[in-house]
């Protein structure tokens, strides 16, 4: 049975369990919104540095309030820390780092990925936007791309689809998603159920994707 839970319980979890992804040694990018709190659950032994496209490679945990300085942000804007031996850099030089494939892993969100590893994740159409940000350049140039997100939208349809509706930010580009609900990599003969949230059943997984899901047969049940 489905194990209901506060969004904020919820995105802890996601980011919980996207935080063991990372390796030692790895350097990673860590997109906007959700993906920016992995960096509040990083294992103190964990040698890794995490970068932004806007120029601070070595991003530590959001700051206490008494930490807080307006003049170093991420690429979200939002408010950071530096961790120590960090270092500050042009975008310039920034973007020359993930397009020379220097990223060992990015942590993305999505609004939605197809079967073979399409991704959308950087505008819907006839909504306001920003720009498109370092997406499309971070999930062609990162080792590894990783995505989290909800299992389903706001109205409960999936967003694990057989294909991509909104304007794509990458083809066949993600290696796993990772959902409130499960961790699903993508093979070449397509997706794979490799872990499943405590409390939800491999047939509530199938109902809320509409992709075709293959089940491995080292299935975990895990507590993310």
């Amino acid at each position: 049975m489905a194990v209901h839970l506060d969004k904020a319980t919820i995105r802890e979890k996601i980011a919980r369990r996207a935080e063991q992804e990372i390796e030692n040694g790895f350097y990673v990018n860590l997109g906007i919104g959700m993906p920016t709190m992995v960096a509040n659950y990083i294992q103190p032994d964990k040698q890794m540095v995490l970068q932004s496209e806007n120029g601070l490679v070595g991003i530590g945990r959001s700051p206490y309030e008494e930490e807080v300085d307006p003049d170093l942000i991420n690429a979200g804007k939002e408010t950071v820390t530096a961790s120590i031996g960090s270092s500050y850099c042009s975008s310039a030089e920034s973007f020359a780092m993930i397009r020379g494939e220097h990223l060992d892993l990015a942590i993305l969100g999505g609004m939605e990925v197809s079967e073979t590893g399409d991704l959308a994740n950087w505008m819907i159409p006839g909504k306001m936007i920003k720009g498109m940000g370092g997406a499309m350049d971070i999930v062609h140039g990162a080792k590894k791309i990783v995505i989290i997100m909800d299992h389903v939208n706001k109205h409960g349809e999936p967003k694990i689809l057989k294909q991509c509706h909104l304007p794509l930010t990458g083809k066949g580009v993600v290696n796993r998603i990772i959902t409130d609900r499960a961790v699903i990599d993508v093979e070449k003969d397509g997706l794979v159920l490799v872990e499943i949230a405590e409390g939800w059943t491999v047939e509530e997984i199938k109902e809320s994707t509409e992709a075709e899901l293959t089940i491995s047969s080292k299935l975990l049940e895990t507590s993310f």
